[in-house]
């Protein structure tokens, strides 16, 4: 008997801070099952953490740090000369302040994520990576870390053996990629995908086969974990619902990633 394929779907949320109003959390939330939330250096306050805690506490989705750099006006994804003590700093600050949150409404973190060129500088140097599974470990073990999906995911499996912590690999159906596995600089053209229909077609490829096909037509190996899905995109309250009907239909259990990784 074949295993039981499973997947998670994620999504950046609680982005708002003060007056301005980022992304469609209360439409996105429902259609997940783990929410990465922004902790006030990138986007977010700690108005918008509680609230969005309780949005997905609501809806029985599992939450997650989204910490990102100190960079309110570049949204954090202007990459910074930051040292490692320095990241680490930024991670145990941010993942710390919304675990408080997470504590006073009776849930615990499931994950963290990191956000923009945080995430994206940890790709091209490994021991970001590492900083962050440090920062993490101490906290709390339980927080599994999600990394970017390549063909080589066991050096990243390695790094959470030494922490003694779960790591989670991630792969986004509505971005571009790089052959080399990378994500295409949202500077570019078709950096980011729109349709739906596309959308899901590259999720069900990424959840049954653990492949994306990259911009030059290389196809890549994935083996994916979660799938995120951007909730400011315009079209991510669509593409969420489709994802999730897709993957339903083919099969596809559709779960929480603390629950098989």
């Amino acid at each position: 008997m074949s295993k039981k394929i499973q997947i998670d779907l994620n999504s950046d949320v609680g982005e708002s801070f003060g007056a301005y109003k980022i992304g469609l959390d209360e439409e996105v939330i429902p259609h997940l099952t783990s929410a990465n939330i922004g902790c006030g250096f990138h986007g977010g306050d700690p108005s918008v953490m509680r609230k969005t805690i309780s949005l997905a506490k609501q809806h029985g989705v599992e939450v997650g740090a989204h910490p990102g750099f100190p960079d309110l006006i570049g949204f954090g994804r202007r990459n910074m000369d930051a040292t490692l003590e320095e990241i680490q700093d930024y991670v145990v600050y941010q993942t710390g302040a919304l675990q408080a949150f997470a504590i006073s409404q009776g849930l615990r973190l499931q994950h963290m994520k990191a956000h923009g060129a945080l995430y994206n500088m940890a790709v091209a140097n490994p021991k970001i990576w590492e900083t962050m599974a440090e920062a993490i470990s101490v906290l709390d073990k339980e927080i599994i870390l999600v990394v970017l999906a390549s063909s080589n995911n066991q050096s990243l499996l390695d790094i959470g053996k030494r922490y003694g912590i779960r790591i989670a690999f991630e792969a986004f159906p509505d971005r571009a990629y790089n052959k080399n596995g990378s994500l295409v600089s949202r500077r570019e053209k078709g950096a980011v995908i729109h349709g739906h229909e596309q959308v899901a077609q590259r999720a069900l490829k990424m959840a049954l086969e653990g492949k994306v096909i990259a911009m030059d037509g290389t196809e890549i190996e994935l083996r994916p974990d979660t799938l995120c899905v951007h909730g400011d995109n315009p079209a991510a309250v669509q593409m969420v619902k489709k994802i999730r009907e897709e993957l339903k239909r083919a099969g596809v259990n559709v779960i929480p990633m603390k629950q098989f990784v």
